[in-house]
């Protein structure tokens, strides 16, 4: 795994936001779900090798041969493709399409009425979860992590700046020290993922999205709590009205 994969799995990330144990009784189609929330979601980008099969079995509590038809048909899909070999294992091939008004109304007729409820949903989980990390007395490690997660964002060409966006945005609510509140957050940003997904991109926007992540993060870094939730609502705020925007 690159140097980011090994970041992550220090903070956790598989065993907090995303890869958690399965608990319905559709094992298999819950856990292709989790490894595309994990892709689409930018936790593993493209390249990126997956956890190992026992590892990932272990953490998703399903069977080895459950993950095996899982990651089959997703290689299928073309998501991933497994590599045998000493440096064999599970790739990430899946790139983000790009942006497409066409898509983005579609998307939102599939949603209906949910759409609101989705971003409101939104703006509770993460105005809360950038509260919380900025109580915590943060790590050195904790630290750091989120300035490079921020750094990834503000550095990030177009096409991948959707998915380090995510993974900003998720790294905050890892922050809080709470796997269910990083679960719901990134529940959350799957549910308008292909929304956000669709939206073009705009230099402006992207630049204002900037000062906004650095003033979250700044306000967590400092403990400041207010500022934490205020800067965050304010840029919650921002992406739904772009997007409102865009569908006129």
């Amino acid at each position: 795994m690159d140097q980011a994969g090994e970041r992550d799995t220090r903070m956790d990330w598989q065993g907090g936001a995303i890869f958690r144990p399965v608990r319905t009784g559709n094992a298999f189609e819950e856990t292709v779900e989790r490894i595309l929330e994990a892709v689409k979601l930018g936790v593993f980008g493209y390249g990126d090798r997956l956890p190992a099969e026992r590892e990932l079995a272990a953490r998703l509590n399903v069977s080895r041969e459950t993950l095996r038809d899982a990651i089959r048909s997703l290689q299928q899909a073309g998501c991933v493709e497994s590599r045998r070999g000493r440096y064999g294992g599970t790739f990430v091939t899946y790139r983000l399409p790009p942006p497409d008004l066409g898509e983005l109304r579609r998307a939102v007729q599939d949603m209906g009425t949910e759409l609101e409820d989705a971003l409101t949903f939104r703006m509770v989980l993460e105005t809360g979860a950038a509260e919380q990390a900025a109580r915590r007395t943060l790590t050195t490690e904790q630290r750091e992590y989120l300035l490079e997660r921020l750094t990834d964002v503000e550095d990030a060409a177009p096409d991948a700046y959707r998915q380090l966006d995510s993974r900003f945005h998720l790294a905050i609510a890892e922050l809080t020290g709470s796997h269910s509140l990083a679960a719901g957050v990134a529940e959350s940003r799957m549910r308008l993922n292909d929304l956000l997904n669709a939206i073009p991109m705009l230099e402006r926007n992207i630049a204002h999205a900037c000062e906004q992540h650095r003033a979250m993060a700044e306000a967590i870094l400092k403990g400041d709590i207010d500022n934490a939730r205020r800067s965050t609502e304010e840029h919650l705020e921002a992406t739904a009205a772009l997007l409102r925007g865009f569908l006129g």
